[in-house]
């Protein structure tokens, strides 16, 4: 049995890689970091063979950048993923997300009683890290939740 190293998504000519994305989670990312209000190709590979996860999956944005920002709020859904900039076919920067102090206007609160929920006012979390449990912190209604509660609202 031979085993073939062919792309298999491919290749693009400049923009963003985020690569060792946790099998089934680049379409969160896709949604919830609103990824996909661009004009510009977006490829997405999903639960490819990855040597150290097993599964893997892969998102590809042409001519887009991800901002410090952006790759760090990566972290709570995809803590060892790596972020690459392609130029000109070539990496020419490898980024990888650490989690931040606070996320801001990406998240819901899960507490529907939360201002958040019903005023025109921008999500923001204050992030926590204890052992390998992350929590999030709602400025408005003060309550602490798991980040799983939070990222599925």
């Amino acid at each position: 049995m031979t085993h073939d190293n062919k792309l298999q998504v491919e290749a693009i000519k400049c923009g963003t890689v985020i690569d060792h994305i946790p099998a089934h989670v680049g379409f969160t990312l896709l949604t919830l970091f609103r990824l996909t209000e661009t004009d510009q190709r977006i490829t997405i590979g999903l639960n490819l063979p990855s040597r150290e996860q097993g599964r893997k999956d892969l998102i590809k944005i042409e001519n887009t950048f991800l901002t410090d920002e952006q790759v760090n709020q990566l972290a709570l859904y995809a803590p060892h993923a790596t972020v690459n900039r392609i130029d000109d076919y070539e990496v020419v920067g490898k980024s990888n997300p650490t989690l931040p102090e606070r996320i801001e206007k990406v998240l819901i609160c899960p507490n529907s009683n939360c201002i958040s929920r019903s005023e025109p006012v921008a999500s923001s979390f204050a992030v926590r890290q204890r052992h390998d449990a992350i929590t999030l912190k709602c400025k408005y209604c003060e309550k602490e939740f798991s980040h799983q509660v939070v990222l599925a609202g």
